[in-house]
């Protein structure tokens, strides 16, 4: 087991419901009791894009002044009115989030700081590894809360192995204060079609009861050629909001198709040109399919006005299956690539409990808590691959489909029926406290963290045990917080990053080492952020400077260790809110210097690692029409500087801008409100290369999405 300890907090935080009818509708009635809750809501902040705190994990809710941290949580409002489609599209929001795909797979990777953050490694409710990897459909979702920075203090250590850059949490629907009742219809160009139905109503003497179901079918050809998606959603939330008790369970389904899906591309040499931003180079045998079946559970309980107990526990159950052959280019655009096929089934079981108790000792105030989390995964897996020798050949530019080759080359387990291949636990101890000076314009919060990580892995074809590793790390954070106005806060803070150790090979680069077998401890990475947070009513801003590093392996005279560094520096800057009165703006800057600054036998040492653009930049302002009335209009630029695709740094990626536009109408149609929606994302059908890699040292390169045109209609009943 571990110990682990959590500290201070995270920054603004979105809510919002959706706003088809009057100002009162769209908010709700579960907002936050105490700072500390972990089970209800932030209220919303002006503009009703992001609110004013989250969740900053075993701390509970904090308010966006009183965070030691950055971070930003974006609401249904957002999701609902820009017509997301998954946790990537609500992220493209943020200026420091930049969404890439996983290593050989069609899962969605955020990167933040210029760090991976894999799907496995998001938290729904604050609880790690339940939520589909793949891909998470945003009608699912209250709020999407993107923390920035190490993390391992306030969640402990994600299973996954990531979130040295940031972590996102991800809260269910609520039924709001006046219920919702509402069907939507829509339609994207090329055929895909899209219903949805959100039913939700509150009950008992005081409200106290919500029941909120969600439903979505998707299906047709995307805005890629040749590209089908069927997805299937299923929700149900229930919630209770109590004076002393509070709980929320929720339970969803998850069914994801893709028929030919577009593949990643790797470079064997200089980029290739961009092809025409709808081209799609896959096979047409290919497919990705996931289905997932998670639930989440969540109570706290007020012992006495200042102690609370607290227990959130959650489950997942996931079958996945592909079909894929993800080509490499050559400069010309020629394509060669061979099949893979692989089958996986997840069993996770997760739960975090804890205790907090506030009291003073003389002018001193105190937030003391303690928590222990525990996150078990069991995942299948089986794969075939065909011919290594004999790879098939196409065209980036002239697709041309060939016969599926037989998958017999290269076999591992049993696609039919997987055996248990690897078994990961993780379990933690924490305990933090938070002080108060100065009644409250002072806040410092230390903690630790003790955490257990143990990995088995077992043989596809056998099932016999190959490996292990045993490890436990203890970690500390630091947070300070001076609210120098009631407007304006400082904020600094120390924190560490923290994966499980590898395991050094037989060989590496061709080199034998002589310590092969040995585990090596848990990575652990610094954090050093200072900050500034303006609260203005209207408008919010913050501006966060930090540095990171994270330890990487490398072979010094035969042996493996973790003595590698890479180093990122920066700048992060957002605002948010409504300056004038209809007029909401939501954007935000990341200027990023990165550097490895220890490799093996220092070649490309000094350089920049793979896919992380110096500046990445948003701007999104939504304008009501005051000369007519329900009328919104809005416009995101989305802008990603150069990055680079090759370790040596010879070869770049040219930077990118996106536009996208879209308006909605509300009105009333026989006593009904409704809303009509129209959206273009990449309005000048721009052809850009996306992002590079996504996984360390991989360069595999993703096309971005052709001009998509989307509408739909929303009549609440």
């Amino acid at each position: 087991m571990t110990a682990s300890l959590v500290l201070a907090a995270l920054s603004p935080f979105a809510a919002a419901q959706e706003d088809s009818a009057t100002e009162d509708e769209r908010r709700l009635e579960t907002v936050i009791v105490s700072d500390s809750s972990q089970v209800e809501l932030t209220r919303e902040f002006a503009g009703g894009q992001v609110a004013r705190g989250g969740r900053a994990g075993m701390l509970g809710n904090l308010d966006f002044l009183d965070a030691p941290f950055s971070g930003t949580a974006y609401t249904s409002d957002l999701v609902l009115n820009q017509q997301s489609d998954s946790v990537g599209d609500v992220l493209q929001n943020d200026p420091v989030v930049r969404v890439a795909k996983g290593f050989g797979n069609f899962q969605e990777v955020y990167v933040l700081r210029g760090f991976p953050v894999y799907s496995d490694d998001l938290t729904l409710n604050g609880v790690y590894g339940i939520l589909p990897r793949q891909t998470v459909a945003a009608e699912l979702l209250e709020r999407v809360e993107v923390f920035r920075g190490a993390n391992a203090f306030i969640n402990g250590a994600a299973p996954g192995g990531s979130g040295v850059g940031g972590t996102i949490n991800l809260v269910p629907k609520r039924a709001p204060a006046d219920g919702v009742r509402r069907l939507t219809v829509g339609y994207e160009n090329n055929g895909q079609a899209y219903g949805a139905v959100d039913l939700g109503d509150r009950f008992g003497a005081t409200d106290d009861w919500g029941v909120r179901f969600n439903a979505v079918l998707r299906d047709g050809e995307t805005a890629v050629e040749d590209q089908d998606r069927s997805l299937s959603v299923f929700s149900l939330g229930t919630d209770y909001a109590g004076e002393r008790f509070r709980f929320s369970a929720d339970l969803g389904y998850q069914d994801n198709r893709i028929d030919a899906p577009r593949p990643q591309v790797t470079p064997l040499a200089g980029v290739p040109a961009e092809p025409d931003a709808d081209t799609n180079f896959a096979q047409p045998w290919t497919y990705t399919d996931e289905e997932q079946l998670f639930g989440v559970v969540r109570g706290e309980y007020d012992l006495s006005d200042n102690i609370s107990v607290w227990l959130g526990a959650g489950a997942r159950k996931g079958e996945e299956a592909n079909v894929l052959a993800n080509p490499s280019a050559a400069q010309d655009g020629s394509l060669t690539a061979y099949r893979f096929d692989n089958t996986r089934e997840d069993d996770v079981i997760s739960f975090d409990t804890g205790l907090s108790a506030e009291f003073m000792t003389g002018s001193i105030g105190h937030r003391v808590v303690v928590s222990a989390s525990s996150v078990k995964l069991e995942s299948k897996n089986a794969y075939a691959f065909s011919s290594f020798f004999a790879p098939f050949a196409t065209d980036l530019y002239r697709p041309v489909d060939v016969a599926p080759p037989a998958a017999d080359f290269f076999i591992g387990g049993d696609l039919a029926s997987p055996l248990k291949t690897e078994e990961v636990t993780n379990q933690s101890l924490a305990i933090a406290d938070t002080l108060s000076f100065l009644n409250g314009r002072l806040l410092a919060t230390i903690g630790l963290r003790q955490q257990d990580i143990e990995t088995k892995t077992f043989d596809y074809t056998s099932g016999q045990r190959l490996s292990g590793y045993s490890d436990d790390k203890l970690t500390p954070a630091f947070g300070l917080v001076y609210k120098a106005t009631d407007e304006i806060s400082v904020y600094g803070n120390y924190a560490e990053s923290l994966q499980p150790g590898e395991i050094a090979p037989a060989t590496s680069g061709g080199v034998t080492i002589i310590n092969a077998g040995e585990v090596l401890e848990p990575f652990t990475g610094d954090q050093y952020e200072i900050g500034a947070k303006y609260d203005g009513g209207d408008v919010g801003a913050t501006i966060a400077l930090f540095q990171l590093t994270r330890p990487n392996s490398i072979v010094v005279d035969q042996v493996f260790s973790a003595s590698g560094e890479q180093e990122n520096t920066g700048v992060e800057l957002s605002v948010f809110g409504e300056p004038l009165e209809g007029l909401r703006l939501l954007g935000g800057a990341t200027f990023l210097d990165t550097e490895l600054a220890r490799t093996q036998d220092g070649v490309n040492e000094g350089n920049a690692p793979i896919g992380v653009p110096e500046i990445q930049a948003n701007l999104n302002a939504e304008w009501d029409v005051a000369t007519i009335s329900g009328l919104t209009l809005d416009g995101r630029i989305v802008l990603t500087g150069e990055q680079y695709a090759d370790a040596p740094n010879t070869v770049e990626l040219d930077g990118w801008t996106r536009l996208d536009i879209g308006a909605r109408y509300t009105l009333d149609i026989a006593e009904r409100p409704v809303t009509l929606r129209a959206r273009i994302e990449n309005l000048t059908d721009e052809a850009y290369w996306a992002s590079t890699g996504g996984f360390p040292g991989a360069n595999y390169l993703i096309l971005g999405n052709p001009r998509t045109f989307s509408v739909s209609a929303s009549v609440d009943f």
